[in-house]
């Protein structure tokens, strides 16, 4: 069981090492930045692909990627690329990691990515499931003797090679990464084997996209959540970016 200092704030998951880079690593260089403990699971690591000589790379990628971005811990999981399923299994282990670390806030794929690995709509549903697993009592010899929590919060992302619209939620919000988003283009670079000089096209999209939902929300480069139900506030002007 992991101690009250080891407990992450907020934790974001992908189907495979790049995903939540390319989603949202400006977001979570900027949650470091302010102080929050910040964690990245993968469920597989994202291999066989055609330019990775090993898993072993591709998981050395993942790694100087989460350095570059700060965050603290980092998880791959076990299961297998291109096979990835919704099942129990998988729920319920990355509900240990929940209940393990113990986040106010998981962030996620929000929808069918078309054309694009189904791996990312299985890891949605696997994370909608184990947000829900994490806080049922009354299964303690599923989840090893883990105590239950309640996440606090859920957000949904997108990648960023997606239309600017979130589909799966009514809510959204933006997070201004004007002072992160060349750290996000640098940790998407470490996946050398990913992103070969052929595709170098890939950090203009990134980057222009990224541009594109800052100029929406009248930033300089933003990144786009849905929410699962709609957010409150106590301060108005706090909520729309107003100083007293």
């Amino acid at each position: 069981m992991t101690g009250d200092r080891d407990r992450l704030d907020v934790i974001v998951v992908g189907a495979h090492p790049d995903d939540v880079e390319i989603a949202c690593g400006g977001t979570i260089a900027l949650l470091v930045e302010q102080g929050y403990r910040v964690g990245i699971i993968d469920l597989t690591d994202g291999e066989p692909t055609p330019l990775s000589p090993s898993p072993d790379v591709r998981r050395a990628e993942a790694m100087a990627a989460a350095w570059t971005l700060g965050v603290h811990v980092r998880k791959i999981l076990d299961f297998t690329n291109r096979r990835l399923m919704d099942g129990f299994e998988e729920r319920v282990a990355l509900a240990k990691e929940f209940r393990r670390y113990r986040p106010k806030m998981v962030i996620g794929f929000g929808n069918k990515t078309p054309m694009a690995s189904p791996d990312h709509y299985q890891a949605m549903q696997i994370t909608d499931a184990a947000v829900f697993y994490a806080r049922l009592t009354k299964w303690d010899d599923v989840f090893d003797g883990l105590p239950v929590h309640t996440i606090e919060r859920q957000l949904y992302f997108r990648l960023q090679f997606e239309p600017l619209a979130t589909v799966g939620s009514d809510s959204q919000i933006t997070v201004d990464i004007s002072k992160t988003l060349e750290k996000k283009i640098a940790s998407i670079a470490c996946y050398a084997t990913q992103f070969p000089p052929a595709k170098a096209h890939v950090f203009d999209r990134v980057r222009g996209l990224a541009i594109a939902a800052g100029a929406a929300a009248n930033c300089a480069a933003g990144e786009v959540f849905a929410c699962t139900r709609p957010l409150a506030t106590l301060d108005l002007f706090e909520a729309v970016g107003l100083s007293k």
